[in-house]
């Protein structure tokens, strides 16, 4: 039997968010307003609260807005699925407010249900400001982006995020550059940044900041690196070593990725991501104490839709790892809903028959964004061998998330004190169960653990 140990004095980071970018899918499902039979509410509305409802969802409160570059009006340009273009506020005149409705419906929805963490991201820059006129590059490894642009550029990222704040849309945080090491030809929007370039581009988005005083609590995010093992410290010193860039910057945001080769003598080496994660935190602790790290983007990135227990405890470990080898203080998935035959999002969606289905991935990921509050801190817990662990305390109330990964169940002591279980296996989604002294985890399971307030009974 293993023992549930925590020690809640030995405390580390403070936990924000946990978000879900609503890149290609709410542009699509923005518009459905046929009504969900089961729930009797417009099906858009029913994903919503799905998503972002504490109560009657998984409360995901941090949402990644896609700024687009124009590819779906202007139809330019290599796309499959032709889902990833993406629509532009940008025109030749000025402003097209009306444009992107649907994924303005969702955002704005995610905002009604209590989301506050709002981040405008850039895949590529508007078409007009592109060197080819499209929202993807010619050439391999070369920047797309005129630098004459740079600060049209600039201008037009905070005009969207000012127009959309005076709605009342409290965006938080402005993302001008997505995984700036890849070649980006096609396939999706994208564009490729040399790092001098990212450095150059940053120093402009922040002067054009300064001479906004309205926005002088927008936060900047980047650069987005697409490995966790590749160029991180690189874009750390960019970001974090340059004074005007840092003032603007409160987290060195990066994506958890860590993809092939899948065979081959180093295969083993290089696909394992845990030694990259410490050495990342080593090199954070030691040249950038007081900078947080977020993962800003992951998903699976292999092909055939799973719905059950293996890819959400996939998601679930890699979360783990993040939250308690990087630190980082928020995790955010790539997309919310997929329509595609990929193992990404935590719903599928039926474009044809306007559809949907949860996935246990959905579920996995309410066992942190239901329970866990923003400005929960995190603490130490020792969980045993055979068992995946984290725990939180705001308030004197702690949440402890465990994994079980193995193909045999687990018998756990858990600690006085503990109110409530949810459990997620292949038969239950976030199950509430009664607390006992002894748990038994079962195969391939996930469970969130409530200790009762502090000074409360039992």
């Amino acid at each position: 039997m293993e023992q549930l140990t925590l020690d809640s004095a030995k405390t580390y980071q403070t936990v924000e968010t946990f978000g879900v970018s609503g890149a290609w899918w709410a542009q699509e499902i923005g518009g459905w307003t046929e009504t969900d039979e089961q729930s009797g509410l417009p099906k858009r509305e029913r994903i919503a609260q799905l998503l972002f409802d504490k109560e009657n969802g998984i409360g995901v409160n941090c949402y990644r807005y896609n700024l687009g570059g124009g590819s779906m009006q202007s139809g330019k340009g290599r796309f499959h699925p032709e889902c990833r273009r993406a629509e532009s506020f940008d025109c030749d005149d000025g402003y097209d407010w009306s444009r992107d409705k649907n994924a303005l419906w969702v955002l704005r929805q995610a905002v009604s249900y209590g989301v506050t963490d709002i981040v405008f991201f850039v895949n590529s820059p508007p078409e007009r400001f592109t060197k080819n006129g499209m929202a993807h590059c010619s050439k391999q490894f070369r920047t797309n982006l005129a630098k004459k642009n740079y600060v049209r550029f600039a201008d037009y990222c905070l005009d969207c995020v000012e127009h959309f704040r005076a709605e009342g849309i409290p965006v938080r945080y402005l993302s001008p550059v997505n995984e700036p090491v890849w070649k980006w030809t096609g396939g999706q929007e994208g564009c490729h940044y040399r790092p001098h370039q990212v450095r150059k581009l940053l120093r402009v988005f922040a002067d054009e900041m300064d001479k906004r005083p309205a926005l002088s609590d927008l936060r900047l995010s980047g650069a987005e690196n697409g490995d966790i093992r590749w160029f991180n410290k690189t874009y750390c010193r960019i970001i974090l070593g340059d004074k005007k860039i840092r003032a603007r910057v409160d987290a060195i945001d990066t994506h958890s990725y860590c993809v092939g080769p899948d065979k081959g003598l180093l295969a083993p080496f290089i696909r394992d991501r845990l030694p990259y994660l410490r050495r990342y935190r080593r090199y954070l602790d030691r040249h950038f104490p007081d900078a947080n790290a977020k993962t800003s983007e992951w998903t699976h990135m292999k092909g055939g839709r799973d719905y059950g227990m293996d890819s959400a405890l996939e998601q679930t470990k890699i979360m783990l790892e993040d939250l308690t080898i990087l630190n980082v203080t928020s995790w955010q998935l790539w997309i919310a809903v997929s329509n595609v035959d990929y193992c990404d999002g935590l719903l599928y969606e039926f474009d044809d028959t306007r559809t949907f289905a949860l996935t246990k991935r959905y579920y996995a990921f309410g066992h942190f964004s239901k329970f866990i509050e923003p400005g929960s801190v995190r603490f130490c817990v020792d969980a045993g061998s055979l068992l995946q662990a984290a725990g939180f305390e705001k308030d004197g109330r702690q949440v402890l998330v465990v994994a079980n990964h193995g193909e045999k169940g687990v018998e756990l002591r858990l600690p006085a004190g503990i109110s409530e279980i949810f459990l997620t296996d292949e038969t239950r989604s976030l199950s509430p169960l009664s607390p006992a002294p002894v748990f038994t985890f079962p195969p391939k399971s996930i469970a969130t653990l409530i200790l009762q307030k502090k000074g409360e009974s039992a």
